[in-house]
């Protein structure tokens, strides 16, 4: 494991999808080293219908009340705010943003914010059979799915739930109804599902899923990270070239932090994210917005700033935009796991989002 987390160069594939400087010069989002910051990440809730080992384990904590979650309508502030700055882009995470009530109402109200050019979200899957088609209406075009095995017994083991059949049945009726991209998030976990690598890669031949292999990340008190079973991404996609030669894709530019490859004559493409083996930091553009309210410029730092508090305090524009741009000035160069012996950030996954 020692040698896997090195900082050494990574191919850089030729670019596909979103370029990451979508803010453009107008854009008064800027940080100390020049990244224009025109991405935004809102987790709508730290609830979750999946206990996955890795996120919110079962011995997390109580779950925020609901009076400590931003309102809809203080998002929808924020994010219009945040337009006016420079943010071009939209997630929307969890917990699993699909079980806050009231999700697609809300998702309507954003897409019609004006100059907010993409909005995506992230899920789990598990109620996408059921809701799939209304989220398309709301205007959701691009959905990552969380889907870290593709065996039903290992499903019920990693997330604690028997719902496999559920997700699989929603992706397959996203990409009918017509969201494209649908990706898959594959978090690697040796011992656990790295096993499944090649089952992975084989459904891209055939499918025209991206399937993203994301390296464990120790952020979350009481999550099971440890190096024992963390897989490199270069581990990855050594493992993954024994069923064929990966070629980088061509047209367009990187796709966020994903460096994306395709088997030739695949219908897919496979995508990998290496923040503990080659940060990418030098390339991120984007703030968190968690559950509870707190602005995060860095996914593994624990600096923020309690937007909630200002919202419900002084709660004029300025003092809402003096914070997003102060939190902007606060994003770290880069991420300093390896430096600080990979220990955990702090509070859970499901509440800084996915």
């Amino acid at each position: 494991m020692t040698d896997s987390v090195r900082h050494t160069d990574l191919p850089r594939p030729s670019p596909e999808g979103d370029s990451l400087p979508e803010g453009g010069s107008h854009s008064r989002l800027v940080d100390a080293f020049a990244r224009t910051i025109s991405y935004l990440r809102v987790s709508l809730t730290d609830h979750c219908n999946l206990r996955c080992l890795y996120c919110t384990p079962k011995e997390a904590g109580e779950k925020l009340a609901g009076a400590e979650l931003l309102t809809y309508e203080e998002i929808l502030r924020v994010v219009e705010l945040a337009v006016g700055l420079g943010i071009r882009k939209v997630r929307l995470t969890g917990g699993e943003p699909l079980v806050r009530r009231g999700v697609l109402d809300f998702i309507g109200r954003l897409t019609a914010i004006p100059g907010l050019r993409d909005i995506r979200l992230t899920t789990n899957g598990v109620l996408l059979p059921d809701m799939a088609a209304e989220l398309f209406r709301a205007g959701i075009r691009k959905l990552n799915v969380s889907l870290d095995t593709l065996k039903p017994e290992r499903f019920r083991e990693i997330t604690g739930a028997d719902c496999f059949e559920r997700v699989w049945t929603g992706i397959r009726l996203a990409r009918k109804i017509g969201f494209d991209p649908v990706k898959i998030n594959v978090v690697v976990l040796k011992g656990v599902n790295d096993d499944e690598l090649l089952d992975f890669g084989r459904l891209t031949l055939t499918e025209p899923y991206q399937v993203r292999f994301i390296e464990f990340m120790p952020v979350g008190q009481g999550t099971a990270w440890s190096r024992d079973r963390y897989v490199s991404s270069t581990d990855i996609r050594e493992r993954l070239a024994a069923l064929a030669p990966l070629l980088p894709s061509r047209g367009g530019a990187q796709e966020g932090p994903a460096s994306v490859y395709r088997f030739e004559g695949a219908a897919g493409s496979l995508g990998f994210i290496s923040p503990i083996s080659h940060q990418f930091c030098d390339r991120c553009n984007r703030l968190r917005l968690t559950a509870e309210g707190r602005l995060r410029s860095c996914l593994l730092s624990d600096e923020e700033i309690d937007l909630k508090a200002v919202l419900r305090g002084d709660g004029s524009d300025t003092a809402i935009e003096k914070a997003l741009l102060q939190a902007t000035l606060n994003k770290p160069k880069g991420h300093q796991l390896a430096q600080n012996g990979f220990r955990n950030c702090h509070g859970q996954m499901s509440r800084i989002g996915g």
